[in-house]
């Protein structure tokens, strides 16, 4: 009995020993992965470029040194002077919210792009749309396109949500802000009727109509109270109140 106690004791000491072994060489990998590539810290978040110069100061080129990185396909470009890292260097999943947000900002995601992130419609969504507080604007790179469309700064702070994914937290419409700012900017306008936004929901953007039972009626209220198209707004509102 007091040889097995003994075995036991040392068994238990073995095991801790290993243990310790296996978390201290993760560390060491950890740090010495860090000092061998420096843009591994900034794991999925988009990166300034003046920042990522700091990393290489010691080489005598360090924007030669980014374009390289660029072209070598470690980074990947959102827009001048904004970067983000590759996922085969990150090993972490390029979240195409957050480089929205970071791309021109302030802004968030919305329309079409939101309401399919919601499950409301069911097609795929090829440009993301956010809404900010400045100028419409344009960006292309690798990940797709990136449009903006612009609200008055009373209207802009109306329903947005904070949502974490991917490890980064990014700033979304709600379901309710995202449908208002789709029905402001489509440039098709559905007919002045509570019937034809019926129509323009169901059968031209194939919304989920079941869902409009789960909406906010505030956020409606004050986007129409705060927004344009004020009576095709209100008229979603009646259609929430059936």
């Amino acid at each position: 009995m007091i040889i097995g106690a003994k075995i036991q004791k040392i068994a238990r000491k073995t095991n801790f020993f290993l243990v310790f072994c296996a978390i201290f060489y993760n560390f060491a990998a950890n740090i010495f992965t860090m000092k061998k590539n420096p843009l591994l810290k900034y794991k999925n978040i988009p990166v300034l470029s003046n920042i990522l110069t700091a990393d290489f100061a010691n080489l005598l080129s360090p924007e030669e040194k980014i374009r390289a990185l660029e072209k070598d396909g470690q980074l990947i470009r959102l827009k001048r002077g904004l970067y983000v890292v590759s996922e085969d260097i990150s090993r972490q999943k390029i979240n195409p919210c957050i480089c929205a947000n970071h791309i021109y900002g302030p802004s968030y995601v919305s329309q079409k792009w939101a309401l399919r992130w919601y499950g409301l419609i069911p097609e795929k969504v090829y440009t993301m749309t956010s809404v900010t507080t400045k100028r419409t604007r344009m960006f292309e790179n690798s990940l797709g396109r990136f449009t903006y469309e612009q609200v008055k700064p009373e209207y802009f702070s109306i329903g947005i949500n904070y949502i974490e994914e991917d490890g980064v937290t990014f700033l979304i419409a709600s379901p309710e802000k995202a449908l208002c700012d789709m029905i402001m900017h489509d440039t098709y306008l559905p007919p002045q009727s509570v019937k034809g936004l019926w129509q323009y929901l169901e059968e031209d953007i194939r919304f989920d109509m079941d869902e409009l039972s789960n909406f906010n009626l505030k956020v409606l209220e004050e986007c129409a109270e705060k927004g344009r198209k004020t009576r095709i707004l209100n008229n979603l509102i009646k259609i929430l109140k059936q």
